[in-house]
């Protein structure tokens, strides 16, 4: 089966077309030339004018059609090209070819906006790139790296020309593209540092699939974190301990004072008996103050099973005889935990709630506990009180600081802790709806 021919040039179509609109009008022009009484001159002169006129307007009405046509082809290109700048003359309104003009010229003034947004927003991103403290490395599918910027240069120990076009295996970062993230990384690069935080995500560019590795040095927030833990450290034992040495000492002067006295005083005994009975109360006492911060530093693991809400916490409700309880029954729920932690976690809340209401000058007030699923897979248990409230928030996971005489302030810090070994949090605020405290205790939901 043979191939059609291919439709002729579209200038050519018009000049056809316009010959063919013209040429009934010709051929009757040169009937009547040479059927009319001429001379053979004035025939031929005229035969000559006419068919010239036909050829001469065909040829000028495809000029006029075509030269616009190539002209929007012009301005098409240079769009294509990337050059935004060309415009069309003779774009109005109301005239089918200035329309178009006018539609050509919007298309290049939006073109150009956006290339000038996307310009500048590369530039920007590149900027920042290079200024954070971040290496960012991107490697394609093969594994070849193509984009590092200038935290990656320091962290690999080589410029950008000889790191650009090498593969993972070859730069000793094939653990980069593999395992879980975001994780922790302990290995060594060029330049001293770390522990570092991995994170990896994907991107395509070109229609191909890259990925964006972004390491971050944790040093300086680790270090940073650690002088901020030895310092409240210090400021917690230093208080704790003068607290103690204080009276210690006082008490051990006097007692040296009243020994070296001649004659000693009728009373000497009962005051050394005094003296002697307050030392061992503040070195009991500093004795347990030592305990407390050993228990809340060495909190084992959770070891986890199927704890029952309800049966939970009415079990911690039944514990507590200064005060009832009120347990407010929510669903029927389970969640995986360690039951030991749970429960010493809930007494605490529970006692913390009950000593605010006993310390309020009226003494009067309920406690009571309830729970709900405020969110997908988490349970969420509020242990409530209608006690003076909380004058300030700040301090209140602050291990030993306490604001009831006889407190030793580790509780609320051991029952966080035990929150956030189990996944979950416990945060405090006042009630909205009246005075008192709520504790809201977050745990994942088991099945």
């Amino acid at each position: 089966m043979s191939e059609g021919r291919p439709p002729p040039p579209h200038d050519l179509q018009v000049l056809g077309l316009a010959w063919l609109t013209g040429l009934p009008g010709s051929v009757a022009a040169l009937v009547l030339v040479w059927m009319g009484d001429f001379s053979a001159k004035v025939q031929w002169t005229l035969t000559s004018l006419v068919v010239g006129t036909f050829l001469g307007v065909g040829l000028l009405v495809r000029e006029r059609v075509m030269r616009p046509l190539h002209a929007v082809a012009n301005l098409l290109a240079a769009l294509r090209e990337g050059d935004y700048s060309v415009r069309g003359r003779g774009a109005r309104a109301g005239d089918a070819l200035g329309e178009v003009l006018l539609e050509v010229n919007a298309l290049g003034a939006t073109l150009r906006e956006q290339r000038l947004g996307v310009v500048e927003a590369d530039a920007l991103l590149q900027q920042v790139m290079e200024e954070i403290d971040v290496g960012v490395l991107a490697f394609d599918v093969s594994g070849t790296l193509r984009l590092v910027n200038r935290a990656g240069e320091r962290l690999l120990g080589a410029p950008r020309s000889q790191l650009m076009g090498r593969g993972a295996g070859a730069l000793g970062l094939t653990d980069l593209l593999e395992g879980p993230v975001p994780r922790r990384l302990t290995r060594t690069f060029a330049e001293e540092g770390g522990p570092y935080e991995l994170r990896r995500g994907s991107f395509r560019q070109g229609g191909l699939p890259h990925q964006l590795v972004v390491l971050a040095d944790l040093r300086l927030a680790l270090r940073e974190q650690e002088r901020e833990a030895w310092r409240r450290l210090v400021r917690v034992l230093s208080h704790e301990i003068n607290n103690s040495l204080a009276p210690i000492g006082s008490i051990a002067e006097a007692l040296r004072d009243t020994l070296l006295m001649q004659p000693r005083p009728s009373d000497w005994e009962e005051d050394a008996k005094s003296g002697l009975g307050v030392v061992a109360r503040r070195s009991q006492s500093l004795a347990r103050f030592m305990s407390a911060y050993a228990s809340l530093a060495r909190l084992p693991p959770p070891t986890l099973g199927r704890v029952e809400v309800d049966a939970w916490v009415r079990r911690v409700a039944a514990l507590e005889k200064r005060r009832r309880v009120g347990v407010r029954a929510g669903p029927a729920l389970v969640v995986r935990a360690d039951v030991d932690q749970l429960e010493q976690l809930l007494i605490n809340l529970v006692r913390n709630a009950v000593d605010a209401v006993l310390s309020a000058p009226e003494g009067a007030g309920d406690v009571w506990v309830s729970w709900a699923v405020l969110s997908p897979g988490a349970v969420e248990v509020w242990v409530e009180d209608e006690g003076p409230g909380l004058p300030d928030t700040g301090n209140l996971f602050v291990p030993f600081f306490t604001t009831r005489p006889q407190g030793s302030g580790i509780g609320l810090a051991l029952s966080r802790q035990i929150a956030e070994a189990h996944g979950g949090s416990l945060r405090l605020e006042n009630r909205p709806e009246g005075k008192g405290c709520r504790a809201r205790l977050k745990l994942p939901q088991g099945a």
